[in-house]
């Protein structure tokens, strides 16, 4: 190759590479990630050891197990208004300090219980409860926050990599506790991860405060709640974007709850192919992020997004009627991509529209998906004992494209959603780019 194509080449690679890592530029960006991933991971490790210890102190008992994500998932769809309506009272830095360091001592007092020897089941089963009520709290404040630190411009790659994290901390995770839990065992394994949310503290430190806007024109909490309400409801491609992305979470995104039925009773296989399942999803939601990351901020949303909800569908009837676990193993890959793809479009295109004055808010009811998707599982998991896994997901992702498709016959709102963000970008373009000057965020690397 020529000394010319060398350097076109290499010159490329930079452009794509600082494409792709552009929101870390932003040195309070960095630490805020690097606070996020640590807290991720932490947190998606002890949900291992937490079903393991669930498991085995009541004699392998599967629905103690469930008892346990129960727990934690209904203080999640109940409380997230009210932690969402807090996120937008307070400095939100100073939220997550202080819920990060309530969470930090309810696991610790796991651990205390662990190390005694005391720890039985309805202690578990009590802490982790205070800790699904915990998270409310920080998590719609840990998404709002992201849009202070980078503003709307640098949206999609923050969010895009924030998910890529998240998916890398969803595949790693559980696989690094099950590793430690067999070298060094159960209680020693809480004990790293707790080591992991003192870091993800340690590094929020850095990162500078983050009011909310408008905060002196707050009322009470209860009407603050109210007015989130109100907001999604009075904003048409606001409200029609919260709808349409609990399309794939209620119907499609429970399929991965029946993935140990696939594995064991559809394919006849183990605990070691589920673990290929579970990892190529993993795989799958990190390879979207990353292309939605490098792809930078897109003026062809809607496009993308019914692209990528029909493609996720497609794939998902395919991998249910896969003959062999050979094949599904690519096919939830896939799946997952475009899944990824269209939650982050789907969440970035929230954040450039609405004001930070109801940002935690309107976050607070993206989190209560992560409530609703367990109460999704039961019927779902209930159709499938009676007519079998496969036919479920096939039917619920069928169901789930059609609705995409009516979603898009019937919403003004949703077809000009491309041109809505472009409007919002540039009606609230210079106050964020005010505010940051105001912080003095600038770009560590200039």
């Amino acid at each position: 190759m020529s000394r010319s194509g060398v350097h076109v080449v290499e010159a490329h690679y930079t452009s794509s590479w600082d494409r792709l890592i552009s929101s870390l530029r932003y040195e309070q960006f960095r630490w805020l990630y690097i606070s996020n991933i640590c807290f991720m991971f932490a947190m998606m490790a002890q949900f291992m050891v937490r079903s393991v210890l669930a498991f085995e102190m009541t004699d392998n008992d599967a629905f103690a197990v469930g008892q346990v994500n129960f727990a934690v998932a209904i203080p999640m769809l109940v409380i997230s208004p009210l932690g969402g309506a807090i996120a937008d009272r307070v400095d939100r830095r100073k939220l997550i300090l202080f819920v990060q360091t309530a969470v930090i001592i309810d696991e610790g007092l796991v651990f205390l219980l662990l190390v005694t020897g005391q720890l039985e089941f309805i202690h578990l089963l009590v802490l982790t409860g205070i800790l699904g009520a915990l998270f409310p709290f920080m998590m719609p404040a840990r998404q709002a926050i992201i849009a202070n630190v980078v503003g709307r411009q640098g949206l999609s790659n923050a969010m895009a990599l924030q998910m890529g994290g998240m998916n890398t901390t969803r595949i790693v995770g559980p696989v690094a506790a099950g590793v430690l839990i067999a070298l060094i065992g159960t209680t020693q394994t809480w004990g790293v991860a707790l080591v992991l949310y003192g870091v993800g503290l340690a590094a929020m430190l850095r990162v500078r405060p983050s009011f909310p806007d408008d905060v002196e024109e707050r009322r009470t909490v209860v009407g603050d709640m109210a007015d989130g309400f109100r907001y999604v409801w009075r904003h048409p491609p606001v409200r029609v974007l919260l709808l349409f992305g609990l399309v794939p979470t209620l119907l499609a995104m429970p399929f991965q709850t029946l993935l140990v039925e696939f594995a064991f009773d559809v394919w006849n296989k183990g605990e070691f192919e589920l673990g290929l399942l579970n990892a190529a999803a993993g795989i799958g939601g990190l390879v979207g992020s990353i292309y939605i990351a490098w792809s930078g901020d897109s003026h062809r949303r809607l496009r993308l997004m019914m692209a990528s909800i029909l493609a996720f569908g497609a794939t998902l009837i395919l991998f249910s009627y896969s003959p062999i676990i050979w094949i599904a193993l690519p096919v939830i890959l896939i799946a997952d991509i475009f899944v990824t793809v269209f939650m982050v479009l789907n969440n970035t295109a929230i954040q450039v529209l609405i004001p930070d004055a109801v940002r935690g808010r309107v976050m607070s009811l993206l989190m209560m998906s992560f409530g609703l998707t367990p109460l999704a599982t039961l019927p779902i998991s209930w159709f499938a004992e009676r007519h079998g896994a496969s036919l479920v997901v096939a039917l619920s992702s069928g169901l789930m494209m059609v609705l995409a498709v009516v979603f898009l016959s019937l919403s003004p709102a949703l077809r000009r959603i491309d041109t809505s963000t472009r409007e919002a970008e540039i009606e609230f373009g210079e106050l964020d780019r005010r505010g940051r000057r105001e912080r003095d965020l600038t770009p560590a690397a200039k």
